[in-house]
Parts: C-alpha cells; sequence; structure tokens
C-alpha cells in the first residue's frame, strides 16, 4: 500500500471512477484544515472547563450564603 493520498472521482455521466493523487497545495490545505480544526476543540474545551468552574464557584458561593441544595439549583444552571 502507498501512503500517496488520493482524491476519489465519480463522473455521473459515464459512471466512470478514478483516484487522482493530491497536489502538494491539496494537502498543505488539508493539513490546515485539521490543524484549525484540532486548535477551535481545543478552544472550546478551553472554554466550557472555565465556564464549568464559574458555575462551581457561584454554586459554593450561594452555597456559603446560606442557600439549599435546591435553591442554589433553580439559580445555577
Amino acid at each position: 500500500m502507498t501512503d500517496t493520498r488520493v482524491k476519489y472521482v465519480f463522473d455521473c455521466a459515464t459512471g466512470e471512477e478514478s483516484y487522482i493523487p493530491l497536489t502538494q497545495q491539496e494537502i498543505d490545505d488539508i493539513d490546515a484544515q485539521a490543524e484549525k480544526a484540532r486548535a477551535d476543540e481545543e478552544a472550546r474545551n478551553i472554554a466550557d472547563a472555565a465556564a464549568e468552574a464559574t458555575r462551581e464557584s457561584a454554586r459554593a458561593k450561594l452555597a456559603a450564603l446560606g442557600l439549599t441544595e435546591a435553591e442554589v439549583a433553580a439559580l445555577v444552571k
């Protein structure tokens, strides 16, 4: 098996199928998109963790003020 990256092309008019090697520009574009997707996912995970930490902090502060768990849950979702 080869490590050459290819794209699949199907011609609807003729039914012909072919695999065409990707150009270096196409490979670079795909790799850049994949890296951006990984970075975006990491940023979302960091933002989600920060939001959860903020919610937990709010819950703790409300509980320290004497609110019951039910009251805290009603205020912080």
